[in-house]
């Protein structure tokens, strides 16, 4: 009798072990389910990285593809340079038939006076300004005589005007002592004067005295680099080297259409390239505006409809006189 109760308490610990070995893989389960759940915002943010590295990159390959290298163009001989570069002439007499210096003058004197006042200013100011100063000073004598504050006064508009009263009338005095108050037909001569250097002595030798000459000014140095005729930046190396290019009887007049283009279409900042005749034949073309529209809007006297730079330009010129300094 005291044996049989024993037994039921043998199964209710059997029981109890039972429960707790099932017990045990649910407690398991459940913290593998939590260790999942911790590491799937994980997983999901690097998923979410990885997407997004791949929309830049992709967007990164759309925005900037990768251009392929322009080819190299191809070396030029000095012969076809040469001809190149004397074609360019024959365009620009085509294009510019009526080209001349665009600084108002009547003899040999006054041209000389002009040019120089033409450093570091435009021929239209030295043009509105020469009419009052050859009123008082119509001679080198006269010039040689005047007070220095008065031609300081007449000469203002141009800039650097103290400058170039003291080389006006230090060339005045020369012309006068030395030269018989004539001015020199000879390069060799005209150099000696104040003021008066190489492209000033060409300028009055080619246009007063009929001496082929090559007048090497910012523009004709810029375009002459643009054409491929030289490399240079040293005017009287640019001024050899064209030169050798052209025969001496083309000098004056390439001068004046290299220098008329260079004011009208060929700009220092944004030349019109895509109105320019000679774009066939230029190296640098590209380097301004290619449209054609666009850069019509950019050139320049009579070319843009607009006056010219001389207030007496000659009777061939096709464009409007320049307005007085008054009126201007």
């Amino acid at each position: 009798m005291n044996e049989t109760p024993a037994k039921p308490a043998a199964k209710k610990t059997t029981a109890k072990k039972t429960a707790t070995k099932r017990a045990a893989p649910t407690t398991t389960t459940a913290a593998k389910k939590t260790t999942t759940a911790k590491r799937a915002p994980a997983a999901q943010k690097a998923a979410t990285k990885r997407a997004a590295a791949t929309k830049t990159a992709a967007a990164t390959k759309t925005a900037a593809p990768v251009q392929k290298a322009a080819p190299a163009r191809k070396p030029e001989s000095r012969v076809a340079m040469v001809r190149r570069a004397r074609r360019i002439n024959r365009e620009l007499a085509e294009l510019y038939p009526y080209a001349h210096p665009e600084l108002d003058f009547t003899n040999p004197f006054e041209l000389l006076v002009a040019t120089v006042l033409s450093a570091q200013t435009t021929d239209l100011r030295v043009n509105q300004t020469t009419p009052r100063l050859f009123a008082a000073c119509p001679t080198p004598e006269d010039m040689a005589a005047i007070p220095p504050e008065q031609l300081e006064e007449l000469i203002r508009p141009t800039g650097f005007f103290r400058a170039k009263a003291k080389s006006l009338i230090g060339l005045s005095t020369a012309l006068r002592d030395r030269f018989g108050g004539e001015v020199p037909g000879r390069l060799e001569d005209l150099v000696t004067l104040p003021g008066v250097g190489r492209k000033t002595a060409n300028v009055v030798l080619g246009n007063a005295f009929g001496v082929p000459g090559i007048t090497v000014d910012t523009h004709f140095g810029r375009l002459a680099r643009r054409f491929g005729w030289t490399t240079a930046q040293d005017a009287e190396k640019v001024e050899a080297d064209v030169a050798e290019i052209f025969p001496k009887s083309d000098w004056t007049m390439l001068s004046h259409r290299v220098v008329f283009h260079g004011r009208r279409v060929c700009h220092s900042r944004k030349p019109a390239c895509g109105a320019c005749p000679i774009a066939p034949l230029c190296p640098a073309y590209g380097e301004g505006e290619t449209d054609p529209e666009k850069a019509k809007k950019l050139l320049k006297y009579e070319l843009g409809g607009q006056p010219g730079q001389r207030l007496k330009p000659p009777a061939d010129y096709p464009g409007r006189p320049a307005a007085p300094l008054a009126a201007s």
